[in-house]
């Protein structure tokens, strides 16, 4: 795949994110009055996918590629600083310091929080970093990722044996994206400082299924879209 064709599947891909998350908030400033603005909200909400974490496998192979999901509860960060302590210690055979059978990994190295916020701003980061050690979390029961860019055919594989999906968040919206964390905390690898993994509370979190358990992948399905216009 060239990155030619790479960019114009992601530039397509990336409607279908932008679209989720202006879906949540593009009421939060407009001049409805706030009744109105409740009812059009909850409808714009329902024509989406609820999801609470720890997701099942049930949960993951319900999900389709181009599915707008809004996930609620607990999701973990790590970027590859974090995975590769992970992925080591999986190698010498030891306890993972958090418990990942059913959860979602967040991609993101947040910026510092602002005086009475749970944190700064939060945008993705490119999932490639990830690749290398993605695939052995996934056989330990990982359910969902979420980040920015395609993956390697070793991830989309192992999502498509252990059921597993890749979400898609929106680059640039971090601070939008912010807003749907509630509360974070630090609770493995504090010395790598935004890179240390956080437990985030999230509410209505937005993203869009990249890759399902199917073995499907919105890029490719994005570039067969834009050759047939």
């Amino acid at each position: 795949m060239s990155r030619g064709e790479t960019q114009r599947g992601s530039d397509i891909v990336l409607l279908f994110v932008v679209r989720c998350l202006l879906s949540v908030v593009q009421y939060e400033h407009n001049e409805l009055n706030e009744h109105n603005e409740h009812e059009q909200l909850e409808e714009k909400m329902s024509q989406q996918i609820r999801l609470t974490t720890p997701l099942t496998t049930e949960d993951a192979e319900k999900l389709n590629i181009g599915d707008k999901v809004l996930l609620n509860g607990v999701l973990f960060t790590g970027r590859d600083a974090a995975h590769k302590r992970l992925f080591d210690l999986i190698q010498d055979g030891k306890e993972l310091p958090i418990d990942i059978k059913g959860q979602v990994i967040y991609y993101v190295g947040p910026t510092p929080a602002k005086p009475g916020k749970p944190i700064g701003s939060a945008g993705p980061t490119t999932s490639y970093r990830m690749d290398p050690y993605s695939p052995k979390l996934i056989e330990l029961g990982l359910k969902g990722m979420i980040g920015k860019g395609n993956r390697s055919q070793a991830v989309i594989d192992a999502m498509k044996q252990f059921r597993a999906v890749y979400f898609g968040a929106t680059g640039g919206a971090g601070a939008l994206i912010a807003k749907r964390i509630k509360k974070a905390e630090i609770v493995v690898y504090p010395d790598l400082g935004p890179e240390a993994i956080r437990r985030l509370e999230v509410e209505d979190f937005p993203v869009t299924v990249i890759n399902d358990t199917k073995g499907n992948d919105l890029y490719v399905e994005g570039m067969r879209q834009y050759a047939e216009e």
